[in-house]
């Protein structure tokens, strides 16, 4: 019985072609191609999104560890394809989901039964748990288990789109959903239809998937971080904003605060 360890010991490999371009790197583009891109290029940007309107607060501090740790275990995850690189690459995004929800799920939409944000990270937490030791049950199925949370995102989103008429607010939320639905039409493509893009020597649908996620996050941070000022922080007013231009095609969203202005 092989190791946990072994290389090629995970229960799923992806559409591309193993050790083609290096011996020791299992799926190359999906390791250094992208991988490398999406979490070392595009997660800083989301960090000085958060930086400028969160003032510095511990929840970024763990925003940060989570999306840096997603990485680097996706990274070893498409290097060695091991069973133990595949769960911490699953778990690791959960995880992050679990930060993500217990410092800015908006307290409007906690159950009944919960009466505080401290109430809620248990509640998330004992979930979290729980579902770390189901991830053990049939590691094929996390993928989708995880990928599934992306539409009570998606919903949370379209609840405060109809609370707000910021043009600016709603062109943000269409960018970002564009990029997750290229993501996820990527993700399943190579899942799905990989006979069909190694018949014509193009499995790379899920590097692409690394890559259009990330933008996806580029947008949906400070979106994120919007949504929590106007909860969180009333006496303020978020403002979102585009460097280095509005008009460029490609930008790097952040938040701005108006009055009264605080020092952090």
């Amino acid at each position: 019985m092989p190791s946990i360890f072994s290389y090629q010991s995970a229960e799923v490999d992806w559409c591309e072609s193993n050790f083609v371009r290096s011996a020791v790197i299992a799926e190359y583009y999906n390791t250094d191609g992208t991988s490398l891109f999406s979490f070392l290029l595009l997660t800083p940007l989301n960090f000085l999104v958060l930086e400028g309107a969160a003032c510095g607060r511990m929840e970024l501090c763990h925003s940060k560890v989570s999306l840096l740790l997603a990485g680097l275990f996706s990274m070893y995850f498409h290097m060695t394809l091991s069973y133990v690189g595949q769960l911490l690459d699953e778990l690791s995004i959960l995880w992050t989901l679990a930060v993500a929800y217990s410092f800015w799920y908006p307290q409007c939409y906690f159950p009944k039964f919960i009466k505080t944000r401290k109430h809620f990270f248990w509640l998330t937490g004992i979930t979290t748990v729980i579902s770390t030791l189901m991830s053990f049950v049939k590691p094929t199925l996390n993928a989708y288990a995880l990928n599934c949370i992306a539409f009570h995102l998606l919903y949370l989103t379209w609840r405060e789109l109809k609370k707000c008429n910021d043009k600016r607010v709603h062109r943000m939320a269409a960018v970002m959903v564009m990029w997750w639905a290229l993501a996820i039409t990527s993700w399943i493509s190579d899942r799905w239809l990989c006979w069909l893009w190694q018949a014509i020597n193009f499995p790379y649908f899920h590097s692409f998937w690394h890559v259009l996620i990330a933008m996806s996050l580029l947008y949906c941070c400070p979106l994120v971080i919007y949504f929590n000022v106007t909860y969180e922080m009333p006496s303020f007013k978020p403002k979102l904003e585009y460097w280095p231009s509005d008009s460029w095609p490609v930008v790097v969203p952040y938040v701005t605060l108006e009055e009264p202005h605080k020092q952090c």
